[in-house]
This record gives structure tokens, C-alpha cells and sequence, in this order.
């Protein structure tokens, strides 16, 4: 709520001075606001002592100027310094200038000089900052649209490369070499499904929640099998820096694509539970468990074959991290350890 008032009070001073496009209602009220002083003046001229003969009019100058422009503040200080001089400045009702009077309307001038300007200048400042600000949002404005169009075109690209290995698989006999291409173009549909929320046009840090939930159903969707259930649950969350959100992709999205193919391979139902949370040692842990059918007895990651483990074993060391697979009699556990 305080905010919104200082945003409020911020447009209101932006749009002084008022009334510039109607320059006579300006002077009638600055007219009023001199006439007002005046009354105050003469009012209280029983109750002040000698030698304040500007105490009403230095108010009236300053809220004209600052209402209205500099302009409406140098009539309101000529018209208020000619009422002061003639009414209050000894000999009164008379404008002869005295030594007395001189130093009074100098030292009047000079003050009532300094505040108009300084207002004019302060105005001049306000709308710069106004100005500067219209274009950064603007700037701002542009810049995310073409972030969002630039992850779009890649986004695009990707599938377009990922369309082009399926066709090139089609001319091949080799298996070996078909099941290559099989898997090189299901990481690029991947990276060219969720390419578009990997990072943020502003630059910030993201919850790690908010990724892997649509990057956990979005592979089980483009596995095709639609018996399999991904739930993810989150212990303890942990934010996201930008440059480990596609080796984190990558690495999620190969041990559910492993969970399908081999876990399930020959089931149409299972569950896939990914859960986030922090070990004692202050890791964040990811860890992602199936209740397939389990690793092959004498397993040993060091030992296998699979390309997508070898990769995923590489990008969790360029994050500082490790990844780790476990089997057991309720299925598989593929779990990721990255540094807080």
C-alpha cells in the first residue's frame, strides 16, 4: 500500500508544473495565491513584530512556482515584493527606497530568486528522469520480445534438427546406427521442447521446483506411453543458476527416459517419482525412482555401455556434482547430487 502511494505521488509530480496548456488559469490562480498571502499578511500585522514584512508571500512564490512553472513564480514574486514594499516595508504605503528598504527587497530578490529557480530546476530533473525512464521500459519492453522470439527460433531450430536425424534414420540399415540417431534426436526434441523455459529474459534465479515438474511430464508425454504416472515431490527446494539449467535437463530427463525404456519395457503402468531435496551434508539431491523392474543382476555403471549415462555422468561433474544409480527389488533409484 505505501508503495502504491509513492507511485502515485511519483506520477502527480511528474506531470508539473499543471496547467501549462492553459496559461490564464495558471495566472488567475496564481493571482488568488498572491491575494490569499496578502489577506494572511494583513491580517497578522498586528501580531508580528517589526521586520517581517515578506513572512505570508515567501509561501505563495514557492507553491506558484511550484504548481504552475517558473514563469508563474516570477510574477507571484514581483507582484508579492510590490505589495510588501508599498504595505509592510517602512515607510509603508510608499515606495521610497531607502537603505532599510533596499536591503529588505535585496535580500527578498535574492531568496525568492534561489526557490524559483531551484523548483524550475528540480521540475527540469523530474521530467529528464521521466523521460529516461519511458525509454528503459520501452528498452525493457523490447529486449523481452525479442528474448521470447529468440528462444522461440532456437526452440524451432532444435526441432528442426531433431526432424531431420529421424528422416536420415530411414536410409540406414545399420541398427546400431539407427538407434544412434534415434537417440540423438530425442535430447535435441527435448532441449527444443523445454528450450523456452531454461532461462529467464531478466536474468534471475529460478526454483529448481518450477523447472523439473513440466520437464518430468513433458518426457513422459513424449515418451508416448500413457500409462506411466510422473509425481515430483519437493522436501526442501533450492534456487536454479542459469547456466545449470540444461545439464540439469539433460541429466533429469536421460534417467526418466531410462525408467521408460528399460524399467517399464515390459509393463504399460508405473510410477516415476522425482524428488527434490537437501542430504546432510548440504547437497541438493535429485533423485529420481521407478518401481520397474530393476537393474540387471552384476550391474555397475562403470562397466555399462549406455551413451545416456555416460553423458549424464559427465554434465553432473561440469555442475560440480555426481550421479549415481541404484537398483533394487522395488526398481531403480538414479539419484544426482549437485554442491548448494
Amino acid at each position: 500500500m505505501n508503495r502504491t502511494v509513492a507511485d502515485r505521488s511519483g506520477r502527480w509530480l511528474e506531470r508539473l508544473p499543471l496547467l501549462t496548456l492553459r496559461p490564464w488559469t495558471a495566472f488567475g490562480l496564481t493571482l488568488t495565491l498572491v491575494a490569499v498571502a496578502f489577506v494572511v499578511r494583513w491580517a497578522a500585522h498586528d501580531s508580528l513584530p517589526p521586520g517581517f514584512p515578506f513572512v505570508s508571500f515567501f509561501p505563495a512564490v514557492i507553491l506558484a512556482s511550484f504548481l504552475f512553472g517558473a514563469r508563474m513564480g516570477a510574477i507571484a514574486a514581483t507582484l508579492c515584493g510590490i505589495l510588501a514594499w508599498y504595505y509592510f516595508v517602512p515607510p509603508v504605503q510608499s515606495f521610497h527606497l531607502s537603505f532599510q528598504a533596499a536591503v529588505a527587497m535585496i535580500f527578498y530578490v535574492v531568496v525568492v530568486g534561489t526557490d524559483v529557480a531551484l523548483v524550475h530546476w528540480m521540475q527540469r530533473a523530474n521530467h529528464h528522469l521521466a523521460a529516461e525512464r519511458e525509454v528503459s521500459r520501452a528498452l525493457a519492453n523490447t529486449r523481452e520480445l525479442l528474448f521470447a522470439e529468440l528462444q522461440h527460433r532456437v526452440s524451432n531450430n532444435l526441432q528442426v534438427a531433431a526432424g531431420l536425424l529421424s528422416l536420415q534414420r530411414r536410409s540406414i540399415p545399420d541398427p546400431d546406427a539407427r538407434a544412434a540417431l534415434d537417440e540423438a534426436s530425442r535430447r535435441l526434441a527435448l532441449i527444443g521442447r523445454i528450450s523456452r523455459q531454461l532461462y529467464d529474459a531478466a536474468g534471475g534465479v529460478r526454483d529448481m521446483r518450477a523447472f523439473l515438474e513440466p520437464l518430468c511430464l513433458d518426457v513422459v508425454a513424449a515418451s508416448g506411453r500413457t500409462g506411466i504416472r510422473c509425481v515430483v515431490n519437493v522436501v526442501e527446494d533450492a534456487p536454479l543458476r542459469p547456466d545449470a539449467a540444461v545439464p540439469l535437463a539433460l541429466i533429469v530427463a536421460e534417467a526418466i527416459a531410462n525408467a521408460i525404456e528399460h524399467g517399464f519395457a515390459d509393463r504399460e503402468t508405473g510410477t516415476i517419482e522425482l524428488t527434490l531435496s537437501r542430504d546432510a551434508e548440504y547437497h541438493v539431491q535429485v533423485e529420481i525412482r521407478d518401481d520397474g523392474r530393476g537393474l540387471p543382476d552384476g550391474f555397475t555403471m562403470e562397466a555399462g555401455d549406455s551413451l545416456g549415462l555416460r553423458i549424464a555422468r559427465m554434465l553432473a561433474g561440469q555442475l560440480d556434482g555426481r550421479f549415481e544409480l541404484f537398483g533394487g527389488p522395488d526398481g531403480t533409484t538414479a539419484r544426482l547430487l549437485l554442491p548448494v
